[in-house]
């Protein structure tokens, strides 16, 4: 029995050994990239690919003067912090100067850029207040030569109350900004919010010349965005006059709902001129880089996640910038 079991193990093996000689004498070589039975990771591979070529041989225009941009959302967890790290990373590894201010009391962007956020720390709070200049609170960010930070930390949630009863509360950031720069030039500045539409909110919409909105592409997502255009409306009409432009970056796509074309659809619909072409997946990439230290775009640069928001970065850059490339 047992001599046996042997033989037929001793067949299959060697009908096994036979059959793989005959396929690599007779199979010709197939490319998984260019075979018309490519499979779905093959396609996707290939897309890569090509969509790393088409970044790298881009031209990343420079702007003719700084573009202050405030990115707002009173609904949170739209994307928005991220779409901010992102593009400033991104802009800032293609040659630019880029300054991310935090003006969130959470510092989730200052810790994606690698940047100590501790309450000790001086950041956007001690501008705000009159205590600290720019100047005196920038720092370099981990995440690139060229990009630097302007943290955030816990003290920024007392702001609020304390600058209720101060001389042009609304400006301070606006004050802060244009003096520091003055002395030295970006060519991009974001301004990351808090999701709400309170004095630190209103403060980044009076400093900017720009709105940046991200919108989520989920159910709600146009819940909120009419009042959040109404105060855009407003601050143009009695603060800022400048504020004249804003985008709109549709972010947190899944690609398996149909729900997600659905939202797209109606962003598009009802603002067909403010939105980016480009839209940003959910990717898991995007969400473990933070962990890190880091943006996504530094993080895992040839990811699906990375090359979505350096693309969307890319044609905002084209956006009402002018200038020439680089």
């Amino acid at each position: 029995m047992e001599r046996k079991r042997h033989g037929s193990f001793g067949l299959r093996l060697a009908l096994r050994r036979r059959n793989d000689n005959v396929s690599r004498e007779t199979l010709p070589e197939c490319d998984p990239l260019t075979s018309s039975d490519a499979t779905p990771l093959a396609d996707e591979l290939s897309s890569v690919t090509r969509r790393r070529k088409n970044l790298e041989s881009a031209v990343w225009p420079t702007p003719s003067a700084t573009r202050v941009i405030a990115l707002t959302n009173q609904k949170g967890g739209v994307g928005k912090t991220t779409t901010a790290v992102n593009f400033a990373s991104a802009l800032a590894r293609h040659g630019a100067r880029v300054l991310l201010i935090d003006l969130d009391p959470q510092g989730n962007a200052s810790t994606a850029l690698g940047v100590d956020h501790h309450v000790d720390v001086p950041g956007t709070y001690d501008v705000l207040l009159g205590e600290k200049s720019l100047a005196d609170v920038i720092v370099e960010s981990t995440d690139s030569e060229n990009l630097f930070c302007v943290p955030a930390t816990i003290n920024l949630a007392g702001a609020e109350i304390e600058l209720v009863n101060e001389d042009r509360r609304e400006y301070r950031l606006k004050t802060a900004l244009e003096s520091y720069r003055q002395s030295v030039a970006f060519d991009y500045v974001f301004i990351d919010c808090p999701p709400s539409l309170g004095i630190l909110t209103i403060n980044a919409l009076v400093a900017a010349s720009e709105v940046l909105v991200p919108i989520q592409c989920e159910y709600y997502a146009l819940e909120g965005l009419s009042q959040l255009l109404d105060t855009i409306n407003r601050i143009t009409e009695h603060l800022n006059p400048t504020l004249t432009t804003k985008t709109i970056a549709l972010t947190m796509y899944d690609v398996r709902t149909n729900l997600a074309q659905q939202v797209a659809d109606d962003v598009r619909a009802h603002f067909a001129a403010d939105v980016l072409d480009t839209i940003i997946p959910r990717s898991v990439r995007i969400s473990e880089a933070p962990s890190f230290g880091q943006s996504v775009v530094a993080y895992d640069p040839g990811s699906p996640g990375a090359l979505s928001y350096a693309e969307a970065a890319l044609e905002f850059a084209g956006r009402f910038g002018g200038g020439h490339g680089r």
